[in-house]
C-alpha cells in the first residue's frame, strides 16, 4: 500500500476503534449513537432543511446561468462514456439498494403506519405518502450529489487537481488545503463515506435476508446476515479489483436492465391504472408543494416533527453522508460534460426514474393494502417487497429476480465505494492499487456487520445522521469555492467564447 497517505491511516484508525467498540460493547455503541442522533435532529433539524434546499438553489442557478457553458474539463474535452452508460453508472452508485429497499415500504408506511400530515388509511394519506416519497428521493437528493460531484469534476479535470475533497476548497482556504485543515476535511469525507456505504450494505443484507426468510423460511438474524455479507463481499471485491471499465461499468448496465424488468413486471401485474393516475396526480402535487415541503419543520406539532426527524432529516443526512462517495464516483465518469448538461441530467434523469419506480412499487403496495387482499403493513420493512410480489402471478420467480437485483446493487455500491475510498486515501490517484481497495472492502464489511450487530436498522440510521453533520459544512464551502472559481473562469473565457464542436466519445463505454 505504498500509495496510502496519512489520511488513510488516520481514518482507518478511527474506524477500527468504532468497530472494536461495536464488537466489545454493542449496547454502549447503540445507546451512544442514539443519544447523539436525537440531539442533532432535535437541535439542528432546521439547519439540515435549509442547507439541502440551498444546495438545490445553487444547482438551479448553475443550470440557468451563463456559467453553465463551462465544461467539467478543458473546453475541447469530450465525454468518456455514452449518455445511457453514464446515467446507469451514476444511478447505480447514487441510489442502489435504497431504492429497492424502500420502493414498496416507504409509501406503504406513510399510508398505513405513520402518515406525514394526517390520519393513516385515508385518501389524504395516499396522496401524502407518494408526495413525500417523491420529495425524499428526487431533486433534493441529487442536488447534494450533484454539487459535490460538480465541484470535484471541475477541479479534477479543468484545474488538474487531485481527486480530493480538500482540493475543491482552494479558492476558499488557499494554502491551508495542503495542511492539517485539508487533511482533516479529507478524513471527515472518508469517515462519512465509509459509514454511508456501510449503512447501505447493511440495508441490502437485511433485505436479502428478509426475502430469503419470507420465501424459504431461512432465519432472519445476524448470523444469516453475516453469511450474506461475506458472500457478497467476495463478489464486490472481485468486481472492484477488475477496474472501473470492466466490473463496475458492466454491472451498472446489468443493474439497469434487471431494474427495468422488475419494474415492468410489477407495473403489468399490479394496479396499472391506479399507478398511472397516482403518478400523474402526485407529480403535480410534488411540484406544487415543492417549497413548502422543503422548509417544513412543524415547530408546534410534536407528532409531525417526530415524523420529519425519522424520515426527512434521516434522508437528508443519508444523501450528505453518501455525497463524497457518490460525488467522487460521478465526477470520475463525468469528464467532458458541460455544467448545464451535467446539472440537467443529474437532477432530472434519476428523479424521473425514482418517480416511476415509487409510483409502480408504492402504488401497487398501497392498492393491495387498501383492497384488503394483503396486510403488507404488518410485515417487517425488509419483507414488504416480497409480501407484495407474492400476490402477483409468478411471484416466486419475480421475488428471486428482486433478490438478484438487490445483490447486484449491493455489489455495485460496494465496489464503487472501495474504488472511491482508494482514490480519497492515495492523494487523489484516479486508479488506486488493488491492495488498498481490498483493505477498504474489508473495512466496509466490518463496519456494516458491527452496525447491524449493535442495533440493527436503527443503529445504521443513527450513525448516518451523525456522520453527515460535519460534512454538511464542507459542502457549503465547496459551493462557495465552486462559484468563485467559475466566475473567474467565465471572465477569462469572455462573453463571446464559442464552445468547441461536440465530438463522439471514443472509449469503450460509448459503444454501449
Amino acid at each position: 500500500m505504498k500509495q496510502a497517505t496519512s489520511v488513510f491511516y488516520i481514518a482507518a484508525a478511527i474506524l477500527a476503534v468504532l468497530v472494536l467498540i461495536g464488537v466489545i460493547a454493542p449496547d454502549r455503541l447503540e445507546s451512544m449513537t442514539a443519544y447523539v442522533q436525537a440531539l442533532l435532529t432535535d437541535t439542528f433539524g432546521w439547519y439540515y432543511l435549509i442547507a439541502v434546499t440551498a444546495f438545490v438553489a445553487v444547482c438551479i442557478y448553475l443550470l440557468v446561468s451563463p456559467l453553465g457553458r463551462i465544461k467539467l474539463g478543458k473546453q475541447d474535452d469530450v465525454p468518456d462514456y455514452s449518455l445511457p452508460t453514464w446515467i446507469a453508472m451514476l444511478f447505480s452508485a447514487g441510489v442502489g439498494i435504497g431504492l429497492v429497499f424502500y420502493g414498496a415500504y416507504e409509501p406503504l408506511n406513510h399510508y398505513a403506519v405513520s402518515a406525514p400530515t394526517g390520519d393513516t388509511g385515508t385518501d389524504q394519506a395516499v396522496r401524502d405518502a407518494m408526495q413525500y416519497t417523491f420529495f425524499h428521493w428526487s431533486i433534493h437528493a441529487w442536488a447534494v450529489y450533484g454539487l459535490v460531484a460538480m465541484s470535484l469534476a471541475y477541479f479534477m479535470f479543468r484545474k488538474d487537481q487531485p481527486a480530493l475533497i480538500s482540493s475543491t476548497l482552494t479558492p476558499v482556504l488557499g494554502r491551508h488545503t495542503r495542511g492539517p485543515i485539508g487533511k482533516t476535511i479529507d478524513v471527515i469525507a472518508v469517515l462519512a463515506t465509509v459509514i454511508g456505504v456501510a449503512t447501505s450494505l447493511g440495508f441490502g443484507a437485511v433485505q436479502i435476508n428478509g426475502g430469503l426468510s419470507y420465501l424459504f423460511g431461512i432465519p432472519s438474524n445476524i448470523s444469516t446476515q453475516f453469511i450474506i455479507i461475506i458472500i457478497v463481499t467476495v463478489m464486490f471485491m472481485a468486481s472492484a479489483l477488475s477496474g472501473l471499465d470492466k466490473g463496475i461499468r458492466i454491472l451498472s448496465n446489468v443493474n439497469m436492465i434487471l431494474a427495468a424488468a422488475l419494474c415492468a413486471m410489477v407495473f403489468i401485474f399490479g394496479s396499472t391504472l391506479f399507478t398511472l393516475n397516482l403518478f400523474t396526480d402526485t407529480l403535480g402535487r410534488y411540484l406544487q408543494n415543492f417549497i413548502n415541503m422543503s422548509f417544513r419543520i412543524s415547530p408546534v406539532n410534536p407528532q409531525n416533527r417526530e415524523w420529519i426527524n425519522s424520515w426527512t432529516i434521516f434522508y437528508w443526512a443519508w444523501w450528505i453522508s453518501w455525497s463524497p462517495f457518490v460525488g467522487i464516483f460521478i465526477a470520475r465518469v463525468s469528464k467532458g460534460r458541460t455544467i448545464r448538461e451535467f446539472v440537467a441530467y443529474v437532477l432530472l434523469a434519476p428523479s424521473l426514474i425514482s418517480f416511476i419506480w415509487f409510483s409502480v412499487f408504492g402504488g401497487s403496495a398501497i392498492a393491495l393494502e387498501r383492497s384488503g387482499r394483503a396486510a403488507l403493513s404488518q410485515l417487517a420493512p425488509e419483507e414488504t417487497l416480497f409480501g407484495m410480489l407474492a400476490n402477483f402471478p409468478w411471484g416466486m420467480a419475480i421475488s428471486i429476480l428482486a433478490i438478484a437485483l438487490i445483490a447486484i446493487f449491493f455489489v455495485t455500491s460496494a465496489d464503487s465505494g472501495t474504488f472511491v475510498l482508494g482514490m480519497m486515501t492515495t492523494g487523489g490517484a484516479q486508479n488506486p492499487n488493488n491492495m488498498l481497495k481490498a483493505v477498504w472492502g474489508i473495512m466496509l464489511t466490518a463496519m456494516a456487520l458491527v452496525l447491524l450487530y449493535s442495533g440493527g436498522l436503527q443503529a445504521l440510521q443513527n450513525m448516518m445522521i451523525i456522520s453527515a453533520f460535519p460534512f454538511s459544512f464542507v459542502i457549503i464551502m465547496m459551493a462557495v469555492s465552486l462559484i468563485r472559481a467559475l466566475n473567474k473562469d467565465a471572465q477569462e473565457m469572455g462573453p463571446t467564447k464559442r464552445r468547441a464542436p461536440k465530438k463522439e466519445a471514443t472509449k469503450a463505454g460509448s459503444q454501449l
